[in-house]
């Protein structure tokens, strides 16, 4: 059972935040997208664009639910993980901290616009964020036992301030 999983859409800062917390708290850190990535052997981009979301998402649910029941550490969850209602009954019903990275949309579309590996933002990252975050945040806010913006701040600075709260070190 992980110590903290972090979810939130794309941009908010869920893989760099998770392995600051993970390195503070002197535990693993494991992302779910790069699993699955390190799992099938192809990026997510080309999961979709082979293989379409449908089966993305499946492999994702499954991914997903098995490092919940498994992993010790941090986790990061994908973006639309949450998607799955699977998934979701499994957060809603935790033992362990959920926290729900937000994002203003000036911060998450700037930080999304900088790579094109993200298939749901590809066409027009601006518009396609929008509608994701639209979506998605009423079942981030129905999951988060901690809610933190990312705003205008670095990793370390919020992974200390999480660390601190979930009370598993950050101190310096």
């Amino acid at each position: 059972m992980p110590i903290a999983v972090l979810i939130g859409p794309p941009g908010s800062g869920k893989s760099s935040i998770g392995r600051a917390i993970g390195k503070l708290a002197g535990t693993t850190f494991l992302d779910t997208d790069a699993l699955i990535e390190e799992i099938t052997h192809k990026s997510i981009k080309e999961i979709f664009e082979q293989q379409g979301e449908p089966t993305f998402r499946q492999i994702e649910e499954e991914v997903v639910l098995g490092v919940l029941r498994s992993e010790p550490g941090v986790v990061a969850l994908g973006g639309g993980s949450i998607l799955s209602s699977k998934v979701f009954d499994l957060l809603r019903d935790a033992t362990f901290p959920v926290i729900y990275l937000s994002v203003s949309p000036a911060q998450g579309v700037a930080r999304v616009s900088k790579n094109d590996t993200r298939p749901l933002l590809a066409k027009d990252p601006e518009i396609s964020w929008q509608e994701l975050v639209s979506k998605r945040t009423p079942l981030y806010e129905q999951l988060a036992r901690i809610t933190v913006s990312t705003d205008s701040k670095k990793a370390n600075e919020i992974a200390t301030e999480l660390a601190l709260l979930l009370g598993i070190g950050g101190e310096k």
